[in-house]
């Protein structure tokens, strides 16, 4: 059993490690988003924007629960700059994932993870769902695992976004 001493040791010791696979200051390192009805895109291409994006699995409740408030957010939102994209795990085939957006009738865009590589980039993302809002220049500013607090995200995103 570890001792109170040795569990805050390790602790502090591992949580650097959480944060630096997104690179200094919480830059959201390039990742290549592989977009399932749209030409293929980065988080780099994505610069000058705010993005929210989500990794989600189709058999994960909260990831299902949360769709309709991506949509809120991908419908106030996009045409001021927000850009919305919902990653589905690398374990979901894409026939059952176009399946289910059809079935829910998902507005937002979404992108395949086949190999991973947008998890990894992410700090690897092992728990759906996982939220990550980055701003403009690709700093994450908010992370959540679990469903996202809807009124924090929306005064972030307002925050970044042009007046209209």
């Amino acid at each position: 059993m570890l001792t109170r001493r040795r569990f805050l040791a390790l602790s502090l010791t591992a949580t650097p490690l959480l944060f630096s696979a997104c690179g200094s200051q919480n830059n959201a390192p390039d990742a290549p988003l592989l977009m399932l009805d749209a030409p293929s895109t980065s988080l780099t291409a994505l610069r000058g924007k705010p993005v929210l994006l989500t990794f989600w699995a189709t058999s994960c409740p909260g990831c299902i629960e949360e769709i309709p408030l991506l949509s809120e957010l991908h419908k106030t939102y996009a045409a001021r700059g927000l850009q919305v994209i919902g990653v589905a795990m690398n374990y979901d085939p894409e026939a059952q994932v176009r399946a289910l957006r059809d079935r829910l009738q998902v507005s937002y865009p979404l992108a395949l993870d086949k190999d991973g590589a947008v998890s990894a980039a992410m700090g690897t993302v092992r728990l759906t769902p996982t939220t990550f809002l980055l701003d403009p220049q690709g700093q994450v500013v908010y992370q959540k695992i679990g469903i996202f607090d809807l009124d924090k995200v929306k005064g972030l995103i307002e925050g970044m976004l042009v007046k209209n």
